[in-house]
């Protein structure tokens, strides 16, 4: 993701129409209808934009391996995100940059999510809740993928934070953090 210390999370049409005019290559679609994908993904590829889908977020499509062919087929999304093993795997095979979402919220949780990620190989794992330095460390020593951090990151400290414990981004859909770290 090139040196994009921010991956804006776009929740709106709205926030769409403010990445297209900033000067990020990478972003991530969340909360979208079925209906409005193949006309957004076209219109970000007009605009040199390299967009991510959150497969478990979109409105009025299943989040199955089933799904993720679709997507791949008839969406041609830079990549999918999602916490299914299934989609993860079905990602990677045709092709389509994958990046395993995880929630760590006790050891339990970091552990299943080690041996989630060993199954699956994505290319990125996104940690959330992204505000916790020693577990993007941690996971990325265990795994040996880059992460991207990921909620409740509120501010430019907590962004900076993230990076410094080896993240290679940060998910957000704070607007102003996306101004804040917008690439020149």
């Amino acid at each position: 993701m090139n040196e994009q210390r921010i991956l804006p999370a776009v929740r709106s049409m709205k926030d769409f129409d403010r990445l297209l005019k900033m000067n990020y290559e990478y972003g991530v679609f969340l909360d979208i209808h079925i209906g409005m994908l193949k006309s957004v993904y076209t219109y970000a590829n007009e605009h040199g934009k390299k967009m991510f889908l959150h497969v478990d977020l979109i409105q009025g499509l299943k989040s199955d391996e089933y799904a993720t062919e679709f997507l791949c087929q008839l969406v041609k999304p830079y990549g999918l995100i999602s916490t299914k093993s299934s989609v993860i795997t079905k990602a990677k095979q045709k092709g389509v940059v994958a990046i395993q979402r995880t929630f760590i919220i006790d050891s339990n949780a970091f552990e299943r999510s080690v041996q989630l990620v060993e199954k699956t190989n994505p290319d990125y794992i996104e940690v959330l809740p992204g505000v916790v330095p020693k577990v993007i460390s941690q996971l990325h020593e265990r795994t040996g993928k880059e992460i991207i951090a990921g909620g409740l990151i509120e501010n430019e400290t907590e962004v900076e934070a993230a990076i410094a414990a080896g993240a290679v981004a940060v998910t957000t859909s704070n607007v102003e953090l996306w101004r804040y770290f917008e690439p020149k």
